[in-house]
């Protein structure tokens, strides 16, 4: 019921402002990139119509604005659809009809009244860059966080260059108007919000300024980390960027970026050269001034933000011609947490992962249910419950190569990704059950002579991965897995596109705590307690990813929480999950001085990170 009533879709949008970026080439809702604010994108007529229906807004000129500038041109069911599975477009036709059966029975369309505040914020911005309409208020009110409820602000503001952020913080100051400041996503713990404040939204800020030269970039707060990537990838360099729609900005400040390519290139203060904030009092200060705030140093304990920060000088990495990605499969943790560590120690590649099934089957499966079968397979069928990442030059691929027999290539992962309806088919999993041997499934199909053999089993093409998806998506999804990007290892690390999908079914809840990595069973008693405790709560949970930091010194763990947001008694689990594990930490980084939960670092992303990591 949920894929066909459009009040359901609406309720389960993810808030991870997927359809804000163009990451499948199909350009982007086509009003949005005009009038910026999120109600004009996909994320937020979704927000409209749900509050519509339950008769939280009421129809004013500029939601019939937002609901007439739609084209219908269906760009957001390819976006939603390829990250969550959802048909927004049926939400747009929904809403359409909504107003048009409004005007019919000659209902009022209103609009609000500009007050004294909103007059002066216009007057700095212009008038269409500053709002107090419903329609507005409600895209920038809630998210799917446990935490967050209906939070909706007094006004809405974007403001377009540092000096108009500063006039408006300055603005707030002589009203004694409270504000936040939001970036593209999602905020679980409801940090974006402002209940009858202002919400200062940078998206209108998107400059990129590539220094090629100096392999530096300086970016705007409302550049988003696919953008900077792509910009970056002309110039045939990279960013070490997270989630393609977080922002750049937002993203350092708050959690110092981590990736897989934080093996090589670092995290907090190794990602940027400078920085541009405007503070509280709207004073504009840039990190090379010597009485600027000291934003290197670390404290722990929770910490506000320092400002808001409208510009940063990342630093860019140069790519070569031979970079190739390898996903070398192991049976259990500890293995392949071991092998991650000795490659990071030796230097051994760019970006380095152990990734959890499900991680890898959520990527690599274009449904859900898919998705829940190759994780069964992977498991069940071959043996395989780990897989380590690496991305590198051929070097580092030879040096990996000599170090195991069992490595899956992008030529591999071509013929399992566009394999996919046929892996999961039981006649030919039977071939792989009858293989004898004293080595495992996996072992034994990964073998260089295999590749035929796969190849002649699985029959890997574009139309075969397309047909298990919507018809009306198939030719869509078959001209896209015709582009060899989507097979790329490299490409899918640099971009990130699929990382999107973890929240498929549910929102995710994410927690991330630094980890020293010579103590692998410290490291699984972590993994063992995230697990118990969700258990414990009847909630969806699994390992993500553990990435090396340091050369191999200390790494980055990510473990997810999964819940229903529209689910009330699910929702109240995942809160008091969340609670139980949050003690848990805190015990584990008393008892353990190594481990440290992101908790502390929030705010603190521009600190050196040894402040974090040896402190």
């Amino acid at each position: 019921m949920s894929r066909i009533d459009p009040y359901k879709i609406a309720s389960q949008c993810r808030h991870y402002a997927m359809c804000k970026i163009d990451f499948l080439g199909t350009g982007l809702c086509p009003p949005a990139s005009e009038k910026h604010y999120v109600s004009y994108f996909p994320q937020g007529r979704m927000d409209i119509y749900a509050a519509l229906v339950d008769h939280k807004i009421p129809v004013t000129e500029r939601l019939v604005d937002i609901v007439d500038s739609c084209t219908l041109c269906g760009i957001c069911d390819k976006q939603c659809y390829f990250v969550t599975e959802l048909r927004p477009l049926k939400v747009m036709e929904a809403l359409r009809e909504h107003v048009a059966r409004h005007r019919e029975r000659k209902k009022p369309i209103l609009s609000p009244g500009e007050d004294r505040i909103l007059k002066d914020f216009r007057a700095v911005l212009g008038k269409e860059w500053a709002s107090n309409d419903p329609a507005v208020l409600i895209s920038y009110a809630h998210d799917p966080g446990p935490f967050t409820g209906i939070q909706p602000p007094r006004y809405v503001a974007l403001p377009g260059s540092t000096q108009e952020v500063s006039e408006i913080v300055k603005l707030c100051r002589r009203y004694d108007l409270p504000y936040a400041v939001r970036g593209n996503g999602s905020s679980v713990m409801g940090f974006v919000f402002c209940e009858d404040g202002l919400v200062i939204d940078l998206h209108r800020m998107q400059e990129i300024d590539i220094d090629r030269a100096n392999w530096t970039a300086s970016v705007g707060p409302g550049v988003s980390a696919f953008d900077l990537q792509r910009r970056a990838a002309e110039e045939g360099l990279r960013a070490n960027v997270a989630e393609p729609a977080a922002l750049v900005c937002a993203n350092l400040m708050c959690s110092g970026i981590f990736s897989t390519y934080s093996n090589a290139y670092g995290t907090a203060a190794d990602n940027y050269v400078n920085a541009e904030f405007v503070d509280g009092d709207g004073r504009v200060f840039d990190l090379m001034q010597r009485d600027a705030p000291n934003l290197f140093g670390f404290q722990h304990q929770e910490s506000p933000a320092p400002g808001i920060c409208t510009r940063v000088d990342v630093r860019l990495h140069p790519k070569t011609e031979d970079e190739e990605g390898l996903l070398i499969p192991f049976a259990d943790f500890p293995s392949a947490t071991t092998f991650a560590r000795d490659l990071s120690q030796r230097r051994i590649g760019l970006a380095l992962a152990v990734l959890g099934l499900e991680y890898i089957s959520t990527f690599i499966a274009p449904t859900a249910g898919v998705a829940r079968e190759v994780k069964r397979s992977f498991r069940e069928d071959l043996g395989m419950e780990y897989a380590v990442l690496m991305v590198g030059d051929r070097f580092a691929a030879q040096a990996v190569r000599s170090m195991t027999d069992s490595v899956m290539d992008s030529n591999f992962l071509r013929i399992l990704l566009l394999g996919l309806p046929r892996m999961i088919n039981e006649g030919w999993l039977s071939l792989v059950r009858d293989m004898e041997g004293t080595h495992r499934p996996y072992e034994t199909l990964l073998k260089p002579e295999m590749a035929p053999f796969l190849e002649a089993a699985l029959k890997p093409s574009p139309d075969s991965l397309a047909g298990v998806v919507d018809p009306d998506l198939r030719e869509f999804f078959r001209e896209l897995y015709a582009r060899p990007e989507m097979a790329d290892l490299v490409w899918l690390n640099d971009f990130r596109i699929i990382s999107s999908r973890m929240g498929r079914e549910k929102h995710v809840v994410a927690f991330i705590v630094y980890v020293p990595l010579d103590k692998i069973p410290l490291i699984q008693e972590i993994n063992e307690e995230f697990k118990r405790t969700a258990d414990e709560h009847s909630i969806k949970n699994d390992y993500g990813f553990l990435t090396p930091l340091d050369l191999g010194k200390r790494a980055v763990l990510e473990y997810d929480y999964y819940g229903d947001h529209t689910d009330v008694e699910e929702a109240e689990r995942m809160r008091q999950a969340v609670i139980a594990i949050g003690n848990l930490l805190e015990e584990k980084m008393e008892r353990n001085p190594g481990v440290k939960w992101i908790k502390y670092v929030f705010n603190q992303g521009f600190s050196r990170k040894e402040g974090f990591l040896y402190t």
